[in-house]
């Protein structure tokens, strides 16, 4: 046994559990406030020592990241994020609207932001996504046959578009800052040989 500091700087002992006997019951779920664009609360957990404490969260509407080659390149936007006052190289990617699919949502997104319109479009995966403090689900999706349309981008949008060879992918979408949903759908694309 050995001693771990706790997030209330106080020490305990670490044990083990039983995932098979606990499985860690909610015994309260508050959301603190909503944004329009997040959720953000706690859950109160009963942990397997029988405490409680409560795990903040922030929960963001289903999103969609669009995986798009045209001529051997692929499409990446360029924005600036506040949150980390930094420019970030991603994929086109935003919020999946009501009534939509992943491949709807993925289409009118690649159009909007970067000016072309897919033919055709293949949700490569989708998943429950989480960090700590984050959850959302997000889906990946592959877009062909690409023909220019005007952008759309919305008022707080300012993004520009780059077309990365393709065998650069993934070392650019793993240069800093690093954006977890591009590295993702990179590795995707490329595991499914679209790359």
């Amino acid at each position: 046994m050995s001693d771990e500091s706790g997030a209330d700087g106080g020490d305990r002992p670490v044990t083990e559990y039983d995932p098979a006997t606990h499985d860690w019951p909610v015994v309260e779920s508050v959301a603190e406030y909503e944004t329009g664009w997040y959720t953000g609360g706690y859950d109160l957990v009963e942990q397997p020592d029988g405490s409680t404490k409560r795990y903040y969260w922030a929960e963001l509407p289903s999103a969609v990241v669009v995986v798009a080659v045209a001529d051997d390149s692929l499409l990446l936007v360029e924005q600036y994020r506040p949150t980390i006052r930094e420019l970030c190289l991603e994929l086109p990617a935003g919020i999946v609207e009501d009534g939509e699919s992943y491949t709807e949502a993925g289409a009118r997104e690649l159009a909007e932001e970067t000016g072309f319109a897919p033919s055709g479009t293949a949700l490569l995966e989708s998943f429950d996504c989480s960090t700590g403090v984050l959850r959302h689900e997000r889906g990946i999706v592959w877009a062909e046959g690409l023909t220019p349309v005007e952008r759309k981008l919305d008022g707080n949008e300012f993004i520009n578009v780059h077309a990365v060879p393709v065998d650069e992918a993934l070392d650019v979408a793993r240069s800093e800052p690093a954006n977890d949903a591009t590295m993702e759908g990179v590795l995707l694309a490329r595991e499914e040989g679209l790359l």
